[in-house]
């Protein structure tokens, strides 16, 4: 998937969700709402389609409010080879009260540092992507996800990369 597909599904999602379940609500289709706060770890592999594989560690914390069914989330990673991403954007979970699997999209613009890692074409890159996972009583998460980074086509070179990760989030009080 080398392009903003999961971003376009999270914004149809949410935008489905928002006008079903929060519109009609007194606080409006965007209301500001709390929901648990999550640091999460994962550690990966980065993939892109020209070179061999690197490991990367990134942190997200997803914060106490969201508005409307939008939850909103600030990441950094790390590259082996030095390649560091830094971004803030939005999340959309997706969950059955019946089970205790999800499915989180996220969509985060950032900055990213080449510093000797893989050549993007430029330093504003977007990551979208998805995890699918379970969270246990005590509200710990553990997920696989994959997201995609690219320029979405904004400088001339667009080669896009790949993460795979395993992914741990623990609810924070902070």
């Amino acid at each position: 998937m080398a392009d903003g597909t999961f971003a376009v599904l999270m914004l149809v999602l949410g935008l489905t969700d928002m006008g079903m379940n929060h519109c009609g609500s007194g606080s409006g289709c965007l209301g500001k709402d709390e929901q648990t706060p999550r640091l999460a770890f994962s550690a990966g592999q980065v993939l892109e389609r020209r070179a061999e594989a690197q490991g990367e560690i990134y942190f997200r914390y997803d914060m106490a409010t969201k508005f409307g069914p939008f939850g909103n989330a600030v990441g950094v990673s790390y590259t082996e080879q030095g390649a560091l991403w830094l971004g803030l954007g939005q999340t959309y979970t997706l969950t059955n009260a019946n089970t205790p699997f999800y499915a989180e999209l996220h969509a985060m613009p950032g900055l990213y540092v080449e510093n000797g890692g893989f050549d993007l074409g430029g330093p504003i890159e977007f990551r979208s992507g998805i995890e699918i996972g379970y969270e246990n009583r005590s509200g710990v998460r553990f997920a696989a996800s994959y997201d995609h980074r690219s320029n979405a086509g904004i400088y001339d070179d667009n080669p896009g990369i790949e993460t795979v990760q395993f992914r741990v989030s623990v609810p924070v009080g902070f």
